[in-house]
């Protein structure tokens, strides 16, 4: 189950995701915002981000107007590897050596087009384990101290 969050600036694009998504018949839970009233993305990409770390959701994508807010939002809580992409190649290598459990994405920065491709980028690469495994444990040590 993938967790989608974003703020009013992200909502066009959250919803052609959710097409993507339904038509992958791949299930998402909505953590809002649902309007394009102006809004706080800080809560979404937190609220990503719990549903993540505790599991009840395997991934998360978070769209705020750059991706940038809604990254560092969803990167506060801990267990969550947030990546930014803008291009496919960063989101392959974001899940291939990062593991990466969380995609932002900008939507005044992004094409929907390009954005669609990136989403099916990350939600089709597996991490590849091997010496990036030593790496992202280093992350959980930084993290706990």
């Amino acid at each position: 189950m993938i967790a989608l969050g974003n703020d009013h600036t992200g909502l066009a694009l959250k919803q052609e995701i959710i097409k993507l998504l339904d038509e992958k018949d791949i299930g998402y839970r909505d953590f809002g915002t649902y309007t394009a009233e102006s809004c706080d993305y800080p809560v979404f990409g937190e609220a990503v981000g719990r549903a993540v770390a505790s599991g009840v959701c395997e991934k998360g994508i978070v769209i705020c107007g750059t991706g940038i807010g809604i990254s560092i939002a969803a990167n506060k809580v801990k267990g969550v590897r947030c990546a930014l992409c803008s291009d496919c190649f960063s989101a392959e290598m974001s899940r291939k050596h990062n593991d990466a459990n969380v995609l932002a994405l900008g939507a005044r920065v992004t094409g929907v087009g390009l954005a669609l491709k990136i989403v099916e980028t990350w939600l089709k690469t597996d991490f590849e384990g091997g010496r990036h495994v030593r790496r992202i444990s280093l992350f959980s040590d930084i993290e706990n101290r």
